[in-house]
């Protein structure tokens, strides 16, 4: 390649098939197009899984029987015979010096073409004494060729599509050394790499590739993992300040005395949090820029008073508020909760003797019967009613607004993209109506950078004053001792005047599942342990009519403990319920549990919560103990994320997310933070990064169009 030829970008890379390296033909070309390596570029970002320290390696004569270990060996023997049973078994002698390992592979015949005298190979596996013999069966074979160097790259490999380790390494080493003439574009400022002490994309890639000390890979990681975040918060930030500038929004009248009077009637003082985050909403809602803002809260933080607040400012301002929730019976009780904290309001209205009205809210779901729909339909239209509250039925065809000013989406997980998206359009004319999503299902605040990136976050972090800490406690036994210590409980509760919750998994008898159910539950307690008590039963499959009743009932305290599905999990606030019993509590997540538990602790009494389960996996004992040691939403979100890795995250995230070849949300907390800041500086100082053209090219090579549509609809 001539030395004038400028540097490679990643465009250059992507552009060039893997057939111009050194020993891909057509059929290792069809392997790796099986892997999804089809470019250089593809090629140059299918990374080590790990590394092989040869200053630091295990020796055969060092490994424990019983334990697992990691050796790197030379294969010196190869056999294979058909047992009794007419399976294949394939023995390999191997030895690294120190002493030999026998190494044998049951059904899998290729391992006799794979593995020949010679080769080096590391070996992972539980090493165990047969007859003697030091023996793993069937372990993971790496294949490093003859490979040299104190530092060995190990990479995710395919037996299936007969990828090597050594082969790819070999592939790698071709491409970096044919581009090692023209070099690598380096698309960012030599100010940000000095300042965050990165090294330039050449020396990262060589580094990650083929490192000479650990201290290399740890350097390149750090400079790829930047260079991965950095993208996505730039995507983030360029559409987040695309629609502040083409969105014409609502600037809310703000300076009325609503606000201050709902604050003033309330029984208990506000906290400093929420204090802050209507602060926040407000001064969101003054601006013309459309607000988009995420209220996380823990459970029982308050966020329905905030978002109360939030409606009532739109209101006085004369314009209408809806609140989104995702099931009829949240639905229902955000509209007794609203109506109670806002009876007495009233609001200008020129048609009236009194130039004034009632402030109105009403409630829309699928359940409201047709004629009560007409007419709220064309009161919505004519501004007759200030407060809308529903399901998704809020945004179906024909459902219009006299002058919507405020979008408040309650536990958002719940929503598809599109469907948040069509509420924001109910907005009149060209004016974008302001969007507050809440949450009570925390998130790392990391995460929440990186999955709700085109939202400002707000953060409820304490609790009101007379919430009473919830006990938890992870009851073992199942079906045994731990039962009696449940069930007393539950009695004891409804005996001081009290209510239980009984939470099953499924709904009736699976043979598969053999988990409780609610049906099955219901039946048992109401003939044996609960037989002096009321017992009600609700699930998702009841009809709409039969699960208001049942609900009412129990809120009115003639039914004393609710066996439910997780239908209870989100909303449901009964203050007098004090007892929570979750039935195999190993099969929910945590997340799930954390809001299940927080249906109780809801008034001024002691509340506990029993997990019922015996923590069969060593996940389900590291959750259940999280939630027995703290009840704080965030930590647990912390918990979650380290038990269920980036994709609980990513899952929840659009598609496009899943760029993170390297870069981890657990490991690199610092760096999301790092990179969002500046990508606000970088596209705050170069509008549509003119200034930056080789990082706007790579945005638009490695997130395409659709995805960054996906993402600005969110």
């Amino acid at each position: 390649m001539p030395g004038t030829d400028p540097p490679l970008t990643l465009a250059d890379l992507h552009a060039l098939p893997v057939t111009r390296l050194k020993g891909v033909g057509s059929k290792k070309a069809e392997a790796l197009a099986a892997a999804e390596i089809t470019t250089v570029l593809d090629l140059l970002t299918h990374y080590p899984r790990r590394y092989i320290d040869r200053t630091r390696e295990a020796t055969i004569a060092a490994l424990a029987v019983g334990e697992e270990g990691m050796v790197l060996a030379e294969i010196l023997r190869v056999d294979s015979r058909r047992t009794r049973n007419r399976r294949t078994m394939v023995t390999v002698v191997v030895s690294d010096g120190t002493g030999r390992l026998t190494l044998t592979f049951f059904n899998q015949p290729w391992r006799e073409r794979q593995l020949r005298v010679g080769m080096q190979a590391v070996v992972f596996g539980k090493l165990e004494l047969y007859q003697g013999t030091r023996q793993m069966t069937n372990p993971i074979v790496d294949l490093i060729g003859d490979r040299t160097g104190r530092i060995v790259p190990v990479y995710p490999q395919s037996d299936k599509a007969g990828l090597h380790t050594w082969e790819l390494a070999g592939w790698v080493g071709d491409a970096l050394a044919k581009a090692a003439p023209r070099g690598f574009a380096e698309p960012l400022p030599a100010a940000v790499l000095e300042r965050f002490g990165l090294v330039d994309r050449g020396t990262a890639l060589a580094g990650i590739h083929e490192p000479a000390t650990m201290q290399d890979v740890a350097q390149a990681r750090r400079r790829l993992v930047f260079d991965e975040l950095l993208r996505i918060q730039l995507l983030l930030v360029l559409r987040k300040r695309a629609v502040e500038a083409s969105a014409r929004g609502v600037a809310h009248d703000v300076g009325g005395r609503f606000l201050a009077r709902l604050v003033g009637a309330l029984p208990f003082p506000l906290t400093a949090a929420q204090r802050r985050v209507i602060d926040e909403i407000v001064s969101d809602m003054a601006s013309p820029v459309p607000m988009h803002r995420l209220l996380q809260g823990d459970v029982g933080a308050g966020k329905t008073l905030v978002a109360v607040a939030a409606l009532l400012t739109a209101v006085e301002g004369g314009h209408q508020g809806a609140l989104m929730a995702p099931t009829e019976v949240l639905a229902e009780q955000h509209r007794l909760a609203v109506g109670g904290l806002l009876g007495g309001f009233t609001v200008p209205d020129a048609t009236t003797l009194l130039g004034e009205r009632e402030l109105r809210v009403a409630l829309l779901t699928n359940r409201t019967p047709a004629a009560d729909r007409r007419r709220i339909l064309a009161e919505l239209a004519a501004g007759g009613i200030d407060i809308a509250i529903g399901t998704h039925a809020l945004i179906q065809e024909g459902i219009e607004f006299a002058a919507l000013g405020l979008v408040v989406i309650d536990e958002q997980h719940r929503f598809g993209v599109d469907q948040r998206a069509a509420l924001r359009d109910k907005g009149v004319g060209r004016a974008v109506p302001d969007v507050l999503v809440m949450t009570a299902t925390p998130i790392p605040r990391t995460a929440a950078m990186t999955v709700y990136g085109d939202l400002d976050v707000s953060v409820l972090d304490e609790l009101p004053p007379g919430r009473t800490p919830i006990a938890t406690e992870w009851v073992h036994t199942v079906g045994g001792a731990g039962d009696e210590v449940v069930w007393d409980s539950v009695r004891r509760a409804v005996g001081s005047g009290h209510q239980a919750y009984v939470v099953c998994p499924l709904i009736e008898e699976s043979d598969k599942l053999q988990v409780a159910s609610a049906e099955e539950t219901f039946e048992l307690l109401r003939g044996g342990e609960l037989a002096d008590v009321g017992v009600g039963l609700l699930h998702g499959r009841l009809a709409s009519s039969d699960k208001d009743q049942v609900m009412t009932r129990f809120r009115a305290g003639e039914i004393d403990v609710l066996v439910a599905t997780t239908v209870i999990e989100v909303g449901v606030d009964v203050p007098n319920a004090t007892v929570m019993v979750i039935l195999d509590a190993d099969r929910f997540g945590i997340a799930q549990l954390h809001q299940l538990r927080g249906r109780v602790g809801r008034g001024g009494s002691a509340s506990i919560c029993y997990l019922v389960g015996d923590g069969a996996t060593p996940d389900a004992q590291e959750r259940l103990s999280a939630l027995e040691r703290t009840t704080d939403g965030f930590e647990l979100a912390e918990v979650d994320l380290e038990l269920r890795g980036e994709g609980t995250i990513m899952g929840v995230a659009q598609k496009g997310r899943n760029d993170l070849k390297l870069a981890s949300l657990r490991r690199d907390k610092e760096w999301v933070a790092h990179t969002r800041a500046l990508a606000f500086e970088l596209v705050d100082a170069s509008p549509h990064l003119a200034d930056h053209p080789e990082l706007l090219a790579e945005i638009d090579l490695l997130l395409d169009d659709d995805e960054a549509d996906y993402l600005l609809k969110s």
